[in-house]
């Protein structure tokens, strides 16, 4: 057995804004395993100024990891504790060698194009024209979910987009959700959310920076809106530090991004402990290529969870794998008569 990576630039095809800057590329690593003429694919995807393992010794941590591949799966996910992004290309990998289908990790209705993913429509950062015309494209393509991205233009703007689509669509119609990416201060989240609430916003992603436990917690108290921890998972490694950070916020609910967390593995942890204290989640991809985005659709199929998840981020990119996922009616899909052109 050996194993291989190569770096890939992903280039989006509109900069896209968040709270924290502007995204015109997005850097991620494949890992390919190789044994008794078999391939197996695997992405780690890494998300730079985010992900916990964005680290000076990231691609020598890669190269390691290669190295030591006939250690197998068990051993280096321990190896890479501290490195998510690689747990789950690694899982990916060691999934695809062992399938029949390289590209089918976890068979189900999904994967035979039997059945579909209730996704939500994002909206990206940008001027009001922009953002509108975003909202306008996703409810005509039949999104009944949309995400704003908010944060980052003047907050009585984005006040009056809300109030836009709710005096043409009501609570029924379209779910609302929106994403702060840490934001709000401290100071002024309450308040915020106060006049968010007003929208019959389904939740709001982490409102404030992440790791200011106490008034997270405080915030989750009296929120007249539902608060969803992202980044706040981001770097908690251990399983007793999750139990705890979970039991000290108390949230309505947690987003789990597999790159993030620890992959698969990692991911279930998340849920198990939510589950245990009526803690709502759904999952997000985090700009992986539709390598990863693939392994992680396929995933959250399994997973049965009946919210719609924030996996459709596939078209963002001009160079991205082609593959059979697509986004049809708000759903994602698997079209079984679509081939893959990954050609590392």
């Amino acid at each position: 057995m050996k194993a291989s990576y190569y770096k890939h630039i992903l280039e989006f095809k509109r900069p896209s804004g968040t709270s924290r800057g502007i995204l015109k590329t997005k850097e991620t690593w494949f890992i390919i395993i190789e044994k008794d003429g078999k391939r197996g694919f695997g992405e780690c995807g890494i998300l730079r100024g985010l992900s916990a393992d964005d680290r000076p010794d990231y691609e020598a941590q890669l190269k390691s990891t290669c190295l030591d591949i006939e250690k197998g799966l068990d051993s280096l996910h321990a190896k890479n504790s501290q490195f998510p992004s690689i747990q789950i290309g690694l899982e990916m990998a060691f999934k695809s060698l062992e399938s029949t289908n390289p590209f089918v990790l976890f068979p189900s209705d999904f994967t035979n194009g039997n059945a579909s993913i209730d996704i939500n429509g994002l909206i990206w950062m940008g001027d009001q024209a922009f953002m509108k015309q975003q909202i306008e494209d996703k409810i005509t393509s039949g999104f009944n979910c949309i995400k704003l991205k908010i944060g980052a233009i003047d907050f009585k703007t984005e006040l009056d987009i809300l109030k836009g689509i709710r005096q043409n669509f009501s609570e029924s119609d379209i779910e609302l959700r929106v994403d702060a990416n840490g934001a709000f201060s401290t100071t002024e989240a309450l308040e915020k959310l106060k006049r968010l609430s007003d929208f019959k916003l389904h939740s709001i992603e982490q409102p404030i920076k992440a790791g200011q436990l106490e008034d997270m917690a405080k915030l989750c108290e009296v929120t007249p809106l539902a608060i969803a921890l992202d980044e706040e998972l981001i770097g908690v490694f251990e399983d007793v530090d999750k139990k705890s950070l979970l039991q000290v916020i108390n949230p309505q609910y947690i987003i789990l991004k597999p790159s993030f967390i620890g992959g698969f593995k990692g991911s279930n942890t998340w849920i198990n402990l939510a589950e245990k204290q009526n803690i709502g989640w759904w999952i997000t991809s985090a700009l992986e290529s539709n390598v990863g985005l693939n392994a992680i659709a396929q995933y959250t199929y399994t997973k049965n969870s009946n919210l719609p998840q924030g996996l459709g981020t596939g078209s963002l990119f001009t160079n991205n794998i082609t593959s059979p996922l697509e986004v049809k009616n708000g759903t994602l899909q698997y079209n079984i008569n679509t081939n893959w052109n990954f050609n590392f």
